[in-house]
């Protein structure tokens, strides 16, 4: 038992599906896993084990942001020894080919947060995708006529923002989209000798100001839980 996750030792599987809402956890869990069994409800982050087609798999709700997911993938890998993480999220598109829906494959992540800088000092450091998380990923997706996009993104610490230009230069150079944890993700999982892949799907179009319901982002996007499980699965 740690500070922020309940479970007893062996509760928790080795791969951890990690949405940013407990309620997409408990809404995945109760709908795709077999035998899921609630491990923690402490601050309300529902935590979730079951087995999928066989196999044993966790969600785990982050909460938002890089300092929130942190507190998580420390104490998952620390005290109950997850080796690959997998993120399941939604983000907001900046690119105009981007439609609500679209799921995103992160190989890389930009960030604004200070956490790499105290870390790196002044070495620009580029978190990126676990190879074979990403390959199979991608392959699943393949498998099951499931249209997934691959490239860079951008996690954020700032939610709301009042400058209209501030995502010119991404733009500019390819970054599809914008996300608040992946960049500490790949970030904590390389410095751990962990695996680590975020699965996005466009939630809401940061340029167009197209949106989901709050609903729709807990229940709807399903293509990239099972993308998620599918690399489980393997």
């Amino acid at each position: 038992m740690s500070i922020h996750i309940e479970a007893r030792p062996g509760e928790i599987a080795e791969t951890v599906l990690l949405p940013g809402d407990p309620l997409r956890a408990r809404y995945v869990a109760e709908t795709l896993f077999e035998e899921a069994s609630c491990y923690n409800q402490v601050r309300g982050m529902l935590g979730y084990t079951g087995t999928y087609q066989g196999r044993k798999v966790s969600i785990q709700g982050t909460g938002m942001g890089i300092p929130s997911i942190s507190i998580y993938l420390h104490e998952l890998i620390h005290e109950y020894k997850v080796k690959n993480l997998i993120r399941v999220g939604t983000c907001g598109g900046i690119q105009e080919y981007l439609e609500l829906g679209q799921v995103l494959l992160a190989m890389g992540a930009c960030s604004d947060s200070a956490t790499n800088q105290l870390a790196f000092d002044k070495i620009q450091y580029a978190p990126i995708a676990s190879y074979p998380l990403l390959w199979g990923a991608n392959q699943a997706a393949e498998s099951m006529n499931i249209d997934c996009l691959v490239g860079n993104i951008y996690s954020t610490d700032l939610f709301y923002l009042d400058d209209p230009h501030r995502y010119d230069q991404l733009i500019a150079h390819d970054v599809m989209a914008v996300d608040m944890e992946t960049s500490a993700l790949y970030t904590i999982a390389a410095r751990e000798g962990c695996r680590a892949l975020s699965v996005l799907t466009v939630s809401d179009h940061i340029i167009t100001g197209a949106k989901s319901s709050s609903q729709e982002r807990e229940q709807k996007y399903m293509d990239m839980m099972k993308i998620a499980l599918g690399i489980a699965d393997r």
